[in-house]
């Protein structure tokens, strides 16, 4: 472990940069995300168990949006690993799988690599009332689903709910001025 630590972190890093550039556009981020993070305490609507990261993209020194890590805990296949980008207004800029065990050829179109439909959460945001929207259209909501696979659409919109009313709760922790500049370093 030891001999391979380095080699191994920065293959982690290299992964979850690449997830956030998918989800960050670079109009709105002229930091480097990855190094301007906040800890995260285990919640509930967050479905993490341990201390997580927040990233938060940064646009002349201002957050412009934060990324989060998110678990839905009841996908067909077990947990499914989420990473979200919310920007500053509270609207998605895009959601990614990060790993999941649902079923191939049926569960797996919320991967990115698979199919489109993970991008069906871009712009949406939590409006007053509409919470009966946050769900897959089976059930009256907004969101499509393949048919014989409502369990995994189903756990995806409920996390990415959840997660979005932690933002609200949280917003302004989430999107303060980092008490440490030099961890927003202009990356042109």
């Amino acid at each position: 472990y030891s001999q391979t630590r380095d080699a191994i972190g920065h293959s982690e890093e290299q992964v979850r940069m690449n997830l956030i550039s998918q989800i960050v556009p670079r109009s709105i981020a002229d930091n480097d995300i990855i190094h301007d993070t906040l800890n995260i305490a285990p919640s509930d609507l967050l479905g993490t168990s341990d201390n997580t990261l927040a990233y938060r993209a940064r646009l002349k020194g201002r957050v412009t949006a934060v990324v989060l890590e998110a678990i839905a805990p009841d996908g067909y296949g077990g947990a499914i690993s989420l990473i979200l980008a919310i920007q500053r207004n509270g609207e998605i800029a895009g959601v990614r799988v990060v790993s999941h065990n649902e079923t191939p050829g049926l569960g797996d179109y919320i991967d990115i690599k698979k199919s489109p439909w993970i991008k069906g959460f871009d712009g949406k945001a939590l409006k007053p009332g509409e919470d009966a929207a946050w769900h897959v259209k089976k059930d009256g909501g907004q969101f499509d689903y393949m048919a014989g696979a409502t369990i995994t659409p189903r756990a995806v919109v409920k996390a990415v709910h959840k997660a979005l009313q932690y933002f609200a709760e949280n917003r302004d922790k989430l999107l303060a001025p980092s008490r440490h500049p030099e961890n927003h370093k202009d990356r042109r």
